[in-house]
């Protein structure tokens, strides 16, 4: 399931670059690194940390569970699990609020108008015909 944070900053990119996420991280891949590869890097940074904040919550579900029993043993797992919970989310909130300030000062940038139609240049007036007639 998709944590709300990282789709938002995923909608947030898309509406930036008028582009889907898969469509971005395609054209990315052919450009030199640049706005859009460091946006899209803080993004799978950002789900990343969203991934192990959801596979620690987990394993301290499973090793709190009320038919568990919890012995000097889990107590050693108990507290690695919520260490690593604890720096997942540190993780997380640090993205979420890099990406967030960075989008936030960034603007869409339209097409640049084409240049306004000018009215035909008016033809000169015809140059008078030389006659091959000696002058004086």
């Amino acid at each position: 399931m998709p944590h709300s944070t990282s789709t938002e900053i995923a909608g947030r990119i898309e509406d930036l670059y008028g582009a889907p996420l898969a469509d971005l991280e395609a054209h990315a891949q052919d450009q030199p690194p640049g706005m859009l590869s460091a946006l899209l890097g803080i993004h799978d940074d950002l789900t990343l940390a969203e991934r192990s904040i959801d596979f620690h919550r987990d394993r301290l579900a499973q090793l709190v569970h009320p038919e568990r029993q919890i012995g000097r043993h889990e107590v050693s797992h108990l507290l690695d699990g919520a260490r690593r919970l604890a720096e997942a989310v540190a993780v997380r909130d640090v993205q979420a609020k890099s990406v967030s300030a960075v989008l936030q000062s960034l603007t869409r940038v339209t097409a640049p108008a084409p240049p306004p139609a000018t009215a035909p240049a008016v033809p000169a007036p015809p140059v008078p015909a030389v006659s091959p007639a000696r002058s004086r």
